[in-house]
């Protein structure tokens, strides 16, 4: 750039700089946290910290938000434990686990959670979030996530539901999700699968470079893990340990940390095209 003054030269190295770290978008998400009390806040604590020193865009919960089956105590519950984030400007998204699902079908977490139905979408930086409704795999949310991964054009196609289609421990993976929606994920591109339900840590290895990764660990009592099935794919990771997940969205990666309750990175996996 003969000719050029240096100044400027820094000037457009600054920016360019500023513009690479304006693209990286990223959220933060627990499963399983809804036992209110010191453990959830605890959870909040933790996630609003670590917050501050790496900035997110939202908050995402995994299911099983509420274990009270009290939509007075959920409110407050959760607006003690997670009410900074919107006070932050952070935007927050969840689903619905079984337990949500016993009073009213979770519809009274709705507003606090930021969900417009049980199902929908939410687009993040490069990313678009599919946000299910595990406790109905119905045809008709079949078909709308048939046709809204059908659409997409984002660079990353991230589903999130409570019940995990492979997970080795409290549970089994469920059947339901692997008939009707792991072929969708696998037809149309989708490279990352948050769930919670199971309340360990793991991470498995799919077909097409799908990753699914299982943190239903946000507050509940621990589950052990065991032996998988031989039809699972691999499983690569495994903690039976309480934490949350940060996931950090650019447009050639994606980054995925598991921590635990002390802020430790526990476990670390990054999804490329």
């Amino acid at each position: 750039m003969r000719g050029v003054p240096v100044l400027f030269v820094l000037v457009l190295a600054l920016a360019g700089s500023s513009s690479a770290q304006e693209a990286r978008v990223a959220f933060l998400a627990a499963g399983d946290y809804g036992v209110g009390g010191l453990r959830e806040r605890s959870l909040g604590q933790r996630m609003k910290a670590y917050e501050v020193r790496s900035s997110a865009n939202m908050l995402v919960f995994l299911g099983d938000n509420d274990y009270t089956k009290s939509p007075t105590k959920f409110r407050s519950n959760w607006s003690r434990s997670f009410g900074w984030a919107r006070r932050d400007g952070i935007r927050v998204a969840g689903v619905l686990g079984n337990h949500d699902y016993m009073v009213d079908h979770g519809r009274y977490e709705f507003g606090l959670l930021g969900m417009p139905r049980p199902y929908y979408t939410r687009r993040l930086g490069d990313a678009q979030l599919f946000f299910l409704d595990s406790n109905d795999v119905s045809d008709e949310q079949t078909a709308w996530l048939e046709q809204k991964l059908a659409e997409s054009t984002s660079t990353w196609k991230i589903a999130v539901l409570h019940h995990p289609p492979y997970t080795c421990g409290g549970h089994l993976g469920d059947a339901r999700v692997q008939q009707h929606w792991v072929p969708l994920f696998e037809d149309y591109g989708v490279q990352l699968v948050l769930s919670g339900h199971d309340h360990n840590y793991q991470r498995f290895h799919g077909p097409n470079g799908i990753r699914y990764i299982v943190h239903g660990g946000g507050g509940a009592g621990l589950y052990p893990l065991r032996g998988c099935p031989s039809t699972y794919p691999p499983r690569v990771r495994i903690r039976p340990e309480h934490g949350f997940l940060a996931v950090s969205i650019g447009p050639d990666d994606v980054e995925v940390k598991a921590l635990d309750l002390r802020g430790r990175v526990r476990d670390r996996v990054t999804i490329s095209p």
